[in-house]
């Protein structure tokens, strides 16, 4: 196994859609890409992709996929965006795979995520000489698979090591779909969940009889059970930071409009449509919540783990991905799917998944090498969870040793729940459409505006993005 980190980078059920289809497809294209050469307009096409639809950002040169070996050994190269701990743990399961694989030679190589990454994706794949897979967030797939920047996966050929469909949480599969073939294979389901404190929360009355959160349904039930947590630590009860982090004010938000029955059109070149009352209901709920008492006004992120950690608050809204940090702090930490605020029961999630990257001369020994190589790592996924993350690969969850893994059994739940990022090709982690999201909810989240004005607000910037043609 061969490892190359270019630049440190880090991480960090099907939602309804009216009159949108799922990745549509502009009218007059092809859906493909050139197979030789890279245009001018195709280089221009797959930065905007890339960077979702805004600015260029990072480097627009890709790696050329090595030849094979002088050892005889197929060589398969895969790009990632896992740096410090999730990247240590993806190359210790490279380095499982590569050792009961002796006949394949893995090179992989970890970039920086977010635009830069994206956008060496979009370019390599466009210019034809990609690496044989790479990682990408399921929530940028609408930007990749509809312009033949991507190839489904052989699903006779995932059968045949082991990987099905039933394998998989259904909202999980569903959203790795286009025009329906398989063209993400799902790695992980990472939520934004509700950390607790067992602690603070027990003696709140808010642990069940096998210790877990037990919070009624329903938004003042919740805010009941804030104040009640504050009562315990004489501050407050529950720890959110919005200031600064407009990728997790519209995890918040998008989370919630789920469970209040919201649904949207994000049709290109028309005005964009989302259920105006329900994501108020939202922001009121929000605005109650942080209100000094059960969450703390006008806090960003850093100060509210500070104060989750440093036992004054009980609860945390948090990605999954931050168990490491809050374990350390508390090693008993809890958690739990989010909980149900609104009608019904929703968790926003994102997914790390292997994606096939267009080739210009596709290897069948390439290729048959790079399926025995993710499906072993998708087979790995113990290790994968012991940074929090969910296995998307079910079989790994049922065993015996992941039920011995607290919390992550736990809120391992929140996948068959799982909403993810609506299907536009500007949105998704990482994606300039999540950072004005935030923004546009800041003012009212602070108590400056109403919550009319965040919903006129993020409509006004959904209708900027729409009004831009796809370059896909």
């Amino acid at each position: 196994m061969k490892t190359k980190v270019r630049t440190s980078g880090g991480m960090p059920g099907p939602w309804p859609s009216r009159g949108q289809g799922r990745f549509p497809r502009r009218s007059g294209s092809s859906g493909t890409v050139d197979d030789v050469g890279l245009s001018r307009r195709g280089l221009l096409q797959a930065a905007l992709v890339g960077a979702g639809g805004i600015a260029l950002g990072g480097a627009l040169s890709g790696c050329a996929t090595p030849a094979a070996s002088g050892s005889g050994r197929t060589s398969v190269m895969i790009w990632d965006l896992f740096s410090g701990g999730d990247g240590a743990l993806m190359q210790e399961m490279v380095g499982a795979v590569a050792q009961a694989n002796s006949d394949i030679s893995v090179d992989s190589t970890t970039l920086a995520w977010g635009a830069p990454y994206y956008t060496k994706l979009a370019m390599a794949s466009s210019g034809g000489r990609p690496p044989e897979a790479a990682v990408m967030h399921m929530s940028r797939l609408a930007g990749y698979a509809p312009g033949g920047l991507l190839e489904p996966f052989d699903l006779d050929a995932l059968a045949e090591l082991g990987i099905t469909q039933d394998d998989f949480a259904p909202a999980v599969w569903e959203k790795a779909q286009f025009d329906g073939q398989l063209y993400a294979l799902p790695l992980d389901t990472h939520p934004y969940i509700a950390f607790n404190n067992p602690a603070i929360a027990g003696d709140a009355g808010l642990l069940d009889a096998d210790g877990l959160l037990s919070i009624a349904p329903g938004a003042d039930a919740f805010l009941d059970a804030g104040r009640a947590m504050a009562e315990v630590t004489g501050e407050t009860g529950v720890s959110w930071g919005y200031l600064r982090d407009p990728a997790g004010c519209w995890r918040m938000f998008w989370g919630l409009y789920s469970q209040n029955g919201g649904a949207y059109d994000l049709t290109p070149g028309k005005p964009a449509e989302i259920d105006e009352q329900a994501a108020t209901e939202v922001f009121e709920f929000l605005q109650a919540m942080v209100d000094g008492k059960v969450a703390a006004t006008n806090q960003d992120g850093g100060a509210a783990s500070g104060r989750f950690m440093s036992n004054r608050t009980g609860l945390m809204f948090a990605g999954e991905w931050d168990l490491p940090m809050f374990r350390d702090a508390i090693p008993d930490v809890g958690g739990t799917p989010f909980p149900t605020i609104f009608g019904q029961p929703a968790n926003y999630a994102d997914s790390h998944s292997f994606v096939l990257p267009k080739q210009a001369h596709a290897d069948p020994a390439k290729r048959e090498a790079t399926y025995r190589v993710l499906a072993g790592l998708l087979k790995e996924g113990l290790t994968w969870a012991s940074a929090g993350h969910i296995p998307a690969y079910q079989p790994v969850v049922k065993t015996p040793e992941y039920q011995e893994l607290t919390p992550q059994r736990d809120y391992a739940p929140a996948a068959e729940v799982a909403v993810f990022d609506p299907d536009a090709w500007f949105t998704g982690g990482g994606s300039d459409f999540q950072t004005r999201m935030g923004d546009s909810m800041t003012d009212t989240l602070s108590g400056k505006a109403s919550p009319k004005t965040a919903v006129d607000r993020m409509l006004s910037e959904m209708n900027r993005f729409l009004s831009q043609p796809s370059p896909a």
